[in-house]
């Protein structure tokens, strides 16, 4: 019934505020002389509240008393009264002494003022409230609500709960506050009781909680993750409420309140890196993002652009992604010198061209195939781009005295199973030999734009490879399908029951290559701590509760089998290498073994002739040889897994 009243008119604001103000003045008069009527100058009476009158509809009218919806009368409500009353009463005291009464100057005692203005504020407050409760009362007798508790007893909290009482439609009510803070626990908040958050269990079964609202920014990942599973268990539906820093424009509003993302319980403590240290380095530098389009490389651009680098040059082949990111960076970062260029880094024309026009000092190469079933369908495209790709931009870097090269690799190139993991083991392979070799020939890459006089060029490029698993939310990551699975109302498809993988975040990752990237001299390939291996299917299940659905009732789990080339674990390390710390206590180089970068050119140029006349099964064979770990996994080159394959034999089969 209240929910569909309208906002009372102004004008009647004015005439209630005016009628209580009247009222406080009489009751002042009253009080002054003990209720004593005999003692009372009516005629004096009647003038002082024509004047008050008056001078309240000024005062009223500059304060905007009447602005406010009394049902949402709030703290600075309180404040504009409090300061009109006190404006209204100091100009009755001062107008006062210009009244002539029998030719004597008189004024209204002060006694009388101030219980005025004391009993104006109560009463106009008095009555605000008073609709405001009630409203609220009648509002709630639904029986339909849904019972919630709120993580924070800070301001977030509270406005949240402040926010949800005037949302009739939510159909929500608070019915507890939790808090880690034991000064604030059995205190109240608005009507509201603040327990602390190990009760949380408790409250859920014997209030019957349907939501838990998690209003408090500054939470351990781990007490986050504890308080999640304890509401899953209990099919409560769990919420975030954004950082002030996303409201829109600094406002609170019902709908920023969300359901909490699976990002949000695999995130981990914020990385901290040497920011000093990376902008040292790369100030004023200009800067190459090769795959600037895509998932890795435009956080990079993000963090990059942090670091005031004299210009980004952002290369990618997918048109549209790059113009998006080339709208966003225009918008969010107005002062950023930075160059859009479409180019594929197989073409070793165009990559010459944008060397030699741009002359980037530091390259990071995030350009590449990802995607394990894809390339296992299509080994020679997966050798064209993520080999002869890495090849021809590490090339060009030491060719045009490029700093640093930072390579963006993956945990499946660790003991690969699939041609996708390969090919960046292959590509891993070719910079650290050209990191350790002293010059490379140059005379392939002349062209006639080319200043190259040289027959070879030193090298002097650090080439730096950093190594990480799977990152949350990128293109090849399985949330973003279980995501649409579930929306879709299932099934969602795991490969296997069995099966783990490595997380981290997108901008976490970034972060280390960043990190990885300054500390480096050359040669290194860094591995970032990935913390523990998540089961996919216990990934799968989380999603669903947290979607408010019920695993294998409203959403059921299939198991498709492996992909061909999957394997069931990621590894970081093969048997053959191990790690040694660095001052970052998340980044660890892997001491790998030294390969001879002539030997090393010989296979990939030959494997780059297979790739390049299509010759798949000749393809895999070389790739087998220069990676004698590489054993494929449910796939149809099993069968050329052997301990040693020649040359000869794979040139004459």
């Amino acid at each position: 019934m209240f929910t569909k009243i309208n906002i009372v008119p102004r004008w009647v604001i004015v005439l209630l505020d005016l009628g209580v103000c009247s009222i406080s003045l009489a009751f002042a008069n009253l009080i002054q002389y003990n209720f004593h009527l005999e003692k009372l100058n009516l005629g004096l009476l009647k003038q002082d509240l024509l004047i008050f009158l008056l001078i309240n509809c000024f005062v009223f009218a500059a304060f905007k008393t009447y602005a406010g919806i009394v049902r949402y009368t709030g703290i600075q409500d309180g404040f504009r009264i409090s300061l009109s009353v006190t404006v209204s009463n100091l100009i009755l005291f001062f107008a006062g002494y210009f009244m002539v009464k029998n030719s004597v100057v008189s004024h209204i005692p002060v006694i009388i003022l101030i219980i005025n203005a004391l009993m104006c504020f109560l009463s106009l407050m008095t009555y605000r409230i008073m609709v405001k409760y009630i409203f609220m009362y009648f509002k709630n007798l639904k029986l339909d609500k849904r019972k919630v508790i709120i993580y924070g007893a800070n301001e977030t909290g509270v406005t949240t709960k402040r926010t949800l009482d005037h949302e009739a439609d939510l159909n929500m009510t608070i019915v507890a506050f939790v808090d880690d803070d034991m000064r604030k626990c059995g205190k109240i908040v608005d009507n509201v009781k603040i327990y602390n958050v190990k009760e949380i269990e408790r409250l859920i079964a014997s209030l019957n909680i349907s939501d838990v609202i998690i209003a408090k920014t500054e939470i351990n990942i781990e007490q986050k993750n504890t308080l999640v599973d304890v509401c899953l268990a209990h099919n409560v539906h769990v919420l975030n409420v954004p950082p002030v820093t996303d409201w829109v424009n600094g406002q609170f509003q019902a709908k920023n309140i969300k359901s909490i993302k699976i990002e949000d319980v695999l995130e981990r403590d914020p990385i901290h890196i040497s920011n000093d240290l990376i902008g040292d380095q790369l100030k004023g530098e200009t800067i190459l993002v090769t795959g600037a389009a895509g998932s890795i490389g435009s956080e990079l651009v993000r963090q990059l652009i942090k670091f005031n680098p004299g210009l980004l040059v952002l290369n990618d082949l997918a048109e549209t992604p790059l113009h998006n990111l080339q709208l966003e960076l225009e918008e969010k970062f107005p002062g950023c010198k930075f160059v859009p260029f479409i180019g594929d880094v197989r073409n070793m024309e165009r990559m010459s061209l944008l060397f030699e026009t741009y002359k980037p000092e530091y390259v990071y190469h995030a350009a590449a195939y990802k995607h394990v079933p894809m390339m296992e369908n299509n080994p020679c495209e997966a050798i064209n781009t993520n080999v002869l790709g890495t090849k021809t931009v590490a090339d060009l870097s030491v060719i045009h005295g490029v700093k640093k090269f930072v390579m963006i690799s993956t945990d499946k190139a660790v003991n690969p199973t699939n041609v996708m993991g390969a090919s960046k083991r292959i590509a891993e392979i070719y910079v650290q030999s050209l990191f350790n070799s002293s010059s490379i020939e140059n005379k392939l890459y002349k062209n006639p734009r080319s200043l190259l006089k040289n027959h070879y060029t030193k090298v002097q490029t650090g080439f730096i490879t950093t190594r990480f698993g799977n990152v949350l939310g990128s293109n090849g990551s399985v949330i973003p399908r279980f995501k649409a699975q579930i929306e879709k109302g299932g099934p969602i498809t795991v490969t296997h029951p069995d099966i783990t993988r490595y997380f981290m975040t997108i901008p976490e990752a970034c972060r280390l290559v960043l990190e990885a990237g300054s500390m480096g001299n050359g040669g290194e390939i860094f591995i970032f701590d990935m913390g523990k291996s998540v089961k996919i299917v216990d990934l799968a299940k989380k999603m669903i509760k947290l979607s408010g659905f019920v695993v294998d009732k409203d959403i059921k789990i299939t198991y498709s089998g492996l992909r061909p080339g999957e394997k069931l674990y990621e590894e970081l390390l093969n048997d053959a290498e191990n790690t040694m710390p660095t001052h970052h206590e998340k980044i660890m180089v892997a001491k790998t073994r030294e390969y001879s970068f002539n030997t090393v050119n010989e296979n990939i140029n030959q494997l780059l002739g297979f790739s390049q006349s299509f010759n798949d099964i000749l393809v895999v064979k070389k790739m087998k040889q220069i990676v004698p770990e590489f054993k494929s996994n449910n796939s149809v080159y099993e069968e050329y897994d052997v301990e040693e394959i020649e040359v000869k034999e794979i040139v004459t089969n």
